[in-house]
């Protein structure tokens, strides 16, 4: 919407400042107004709670933040009301700023260890709390998009970096990496043993880019599923030392008997059994040039369709989106 300057009389289009959402428990002191006042990129709505089952409302309904919790004199409910939201299935993920002025080492001590984040023992600096808040809260969104088992960036970072490259305007391209055959193999061995797969291949495809394209970044969807993104001319390099390191681990991780006779077992999504042989990986690759597209959600969906001709071949395969269609 276009809003008029009733005194300059020029068109302006207003724009929105995102929303952070900060929990605030306090007692003894009163630090709502100070904090609304703070010079941050986000705008700041204050939920105020007294337990936790509070603050699970308030993040039921907006998806809380940061937690700040402030007191004057009166400090014992601090270290229980931390342990209390760190043992919470829901809440223990948001990061956690106490500020309470004069406070002792001691206690300072205690709610580290019961899982404060940070904490501000010193008066009221407003440009201090401002910088803190932002770093928690920045700190906590990356944490939260990496993949626990392979320690890779997840979708929200994928999304970010690929965003990040379009407006820079560089020319790079886009690898979608997944394994064929993965769900027989995940459900004839076991999730432990898939998981092991997952990891061994996201070492294998980290070491080659990190090998040969230093600036190359590699992230994780999910399961078998990777992003790899190089520059255009690194595409044949990687994907062919992807696959051929993939292609020599695959067999050793399966039971002799099962190597020896290169398939496996399983009944399919329709309850029919049927043989899958050793897996493999697709790589489906896309280079962002003259402008092939503008975001993230317009990659995906050309890869998609993409990855699906590709896994079609059998073996290991990397294919490069040259179709005019796009």
């Amino acid at each position: 919407m276009v809003k008029i300057d009733k005194k300059n009389k020029v068109g302006k289009t207003k724009t929105r400042k995102p929303k952070l959402h900060l929990g605030l428990c306090q007692s003894g002191i009163d630090i709502e107004k100070k904090l609304g006042q703070l010079s941050l990129k986000s705008e700041i709505v204050i939920h105020r709670f007294d337990t936790p089952d509070q603050l699970f409302e308030h993040n039921h309904r907006s998806y809380i933040d940061l937690v700040v919790m402030a007191s004057g004199e009166e400090r014992d409910w601090i270290g229980d009301m931390i342990r209390r939201i760190k043992a919470h299935s829901t809440l223990n993920y948001i990061p956690i700023l106490v500020y309470s002025p004069g406070s002792d080492k001691k206690s300072i001590i205690a709610w580290l260890k019961e899982g404060a984040d940070e904490i501000t023992a010193d008066n009221w600096d407003k440009e201090l709390i401002a910088a803190k808040a932002e770093m928690l809260v920045h700190r906590s969104q990356r944490d939260l998009s990496i993949n626990p088992s392979t320690k890779l960036p997840g979708p929200n970072a994928i999304e970010f970096e690929v965003d990040r490259r379009l407006r820079s305007d560089e020319k790079f391209a886009v690898c979608y990496v997944d394994l064929d055959n993965f769900k027989a193999y995940n459900d004839y061995y076991g999730y432990v043993y898939g998981d092991k797969v997952i990891r061994i291949t996201s070492h294998i495809i980290r070491s080659v880019v990190q090998d040969l394209t230093p600036d190359g970044f590699v992230g994780h969807i999910g399961g078998d599923d990777f992003i790899v993104i190089i520059p255009p001319e690194m595409i044949d390099p990687v994907c062919q030392n992807i696959i051929s390191t993939f292609d020599r681990m695959a067999p050793f991780r399966y039971e002799e008997a099962d190597r020896d006779r290169g398939w496996i077992e399983v009944a399919n999504r329709r309850g029919e059994v049927e043989r899958f042989p050793i897996f493999s990986i697709t790589i489906a690759v896309i280079i962002n040039q003259k402008r092939l597209f503008k975001h993230p959600g317009e990659m995906s969906h050309m890869m998609a369709d993409l990855k699906k001709y590709t896994k079609t071949l059998p073996g290991s395969n990397y294919m490069v989106e040259r179709r005019q269609k796009y």
